[in-house]
């Protein structure tokens, strides 16, 4: 006979239970199913936003550009390279939102191509909005076109080595995909469509904004060309956090990007009449980097390299499953519209009812916050240095209460 532990025991159990106090809001009743949209501040995070204030900010005025806020974006994106995307120093920087750096990326994408006949874009017709609108506004710029990924039947189905092989052809010039689907939550075989995609001559643009502080990822192992990702969900950076940009070195002497600002200048206080690009990744940059915005970043990738991103991954597999194996006794009339199989589920589960839409919207007033997804798409996002198993069974007990009183 199986024993099935209780979520006070899965909790009592739990290697990573006791960093959840470090969190602001953990010692509420309020229940917290949303850290794939915006994750929880730390503590330590409040003390340092003061300080800055008062010391640096306010202590140090202009001169702290020359201690050390100009060089932020780089510093700070070898610190996200080294904790969370398995990469090399000097490949990666923080700066702009990720829309932004997105556009940068697919743009620096054109530059690279060897090939003026290579004009396609690979992408995903179920995959982010901001992913779509960008990439199509770039098509229409430099005359590409769109080749479309149709999504599977099965709402849990994500794009496929196979699917995005038989998309490839000598036309291709970048295949631009998600890592971890926003809806879905299945997790695309990086390496193998990279793989894929460079056996084409193609590269390929990944957005890790719903993987980076989750899963562990292996960018320079797995040959990725280009990544973008943001820093305010997993990464607990708080709202309008900036997002970062990975270009692997081997394209750094090509690299080229739209948005040439003085801070990516080589030589930014120069003020020269022409723009000369910032030798290897530090051309990404435009303008002034949002300082405060990358503060609380700072704290959270020091916790996540203290527990290890193995760790990470096995606790919210283990969140996640809990979620599955719960859902199929205590809320059967739901679809699961995640993988079954926790390898190909990233950190969020989505099951569907036609009536989410209004659970959502009483869940929210009786303060367990959860995220709605069309079509009918209860997101559950599962953080899992600040989500705790008893915390996930009173978010689905109120779900199963909501569906038993309309």
């Amino acid at each position: 006979m199986t024993c099935v532990r209780t979520p006070a025991e899965l909790d009592a159990a739990d290697p990573l239970a006791p960093h959840r106090d470090l969190f602001v809001g953990t010692e509420s009743d309020l229940v917290y199913l949303d850290g794939n949209s915006l994750g929880r501040p730390l503590r330590v995070t409040a003390e340092r936003l003061q300080r800055f204030v008062t010391e640096q900010w306010g202590g140090r005025l202009i001169r702290g550009w020359d201690e050390g806020w100009f060089e932020l974006p780089t510093t700070l994106g070898d610190r996200v390279a080294e904790v969370c995307l398995g990469a090399a120093a000097g490949q990666t920087v923080v700066a702009d939102s990720t829309t932004v750096m997105l556009y940068k990326l697919l743009r620096a994408a054109v530059g690279l191509r060897d090939d003026v006949r290579r004009t396609e874009v690979v992408l995903a017709r179920d995959d982010f909005p901001t992913d779509r609108y960008v990439a199509a506004s770039v098509a229409e710029e430099c005359g590409l076109t769109l080749r479309w990924l149709e999504p599977a039947d099965d709402p849990a189905q994500g794009v496929t080595v196979e699917q995005v092989e038989e998309a490839l052809g000598d036309r291709t010039l970048v295949v631009l995909l998600s890592h971890v689907a926003y809806r879905s939550a299945w997790v695309a075989d990086v390496e193998q469509i990279t793989a894929a995609a460079h056996d084409a001559g193609a590269l390929v643009l990944w957005d890790l904004s719903h993987s980076v502080g989750a899963l562990p990822l292996h960018l320079d192992a797995w040959g990725v060309d280009l990544a973008v990702g943001c820093t305010y969900k997993y990464l607990d950076g708080g709202p309008g956090a900036p997002a970062f940009a990975h270009v692997a070195a081997r394209h750094h002497e090509r690299l080229t990007q739209p948005l040439t600002g003085w801070m990516g200048h080589a030589d930014p206080f120069a003020m020269g009449p022409a723009y000369a690009p910032a030798p290897g990744v530090r051309r990404l940059v435009s303008g002034t980097p949002p300082v405060v915005g990358m503060l609380a970043v700072q704290d959270m990738l020091d916790l996540l390299a203290e527990v290890g991103m193995d760790a990470v991954r096995a606790k919210s597999t283990a969140l996640t499953q809990y979620v599955v194996d719960r859902a199929a006794g205590l809320l059967p009339e739901t679809r699961l519209a995640s993988p079954r199989d926790p390898d190909r589920r990233g950190g969020h589960v989505t099951l569907t009812h036609p009536r989410m839409r209004e659970v959502t919207a009483a869940l929210w007033r009786a303060d367990v916050l959860p995220d709605y997804r069309d079509p009918d798409g209860l997101r559950l996002g599962l953080s899992p240095l600040t989500t705790s198993f008893a915390e996930v069974e009173a978010g689905m007990q109120r779900v199963r209460a909501v569906l038993d009183h309309p």
